[in-house]
């Protein structure tokens, strides 16, 4: 039986997969730059979006680094509050 780390690697040697699991990797880390960007931006730490969007530091701190690690999506009411936070508005379109 493969380990997840060699099914992955056997499945990443496939070109076609190779390509998707990037493109699928960009997306998210554009959200996650995005995100970042604003919040500097904003001049807010990771402290003061929590106390804004009602949770802790923490749960902030695990939503960023769940999307630079692509093992979590989160919902759009979090990505909402995330942008509320910032005085900003969520959009997402279908291109």
């Amino acid at each position: 039986m493969l380990t997840h780390e060699e099914l992955k690697a056997k499945a990443l040697s496939n070109p076609q997969v190779q390509a998707e699991y990037e493109r699928l990797n960009r997306e998210e880390f554009a959200l996650l730059d995005e995100m970042l960007k604003a919040r500097r931006e904003a001049g807010l730490s990771q402290a003061e979006i929590a106390l804004r969007m009602k949770t802790k530091a923490p749960a902030v701190a695990r939503l960023e680094s769940a999307l630079a690690s692509g093992k979590h999506s989160p919902s759009i009411s979090t990505l909402r509050k995330y942008a509320n936070a910032l005085g900003k508005n969520l959009e997402i379109k279908l291109v």
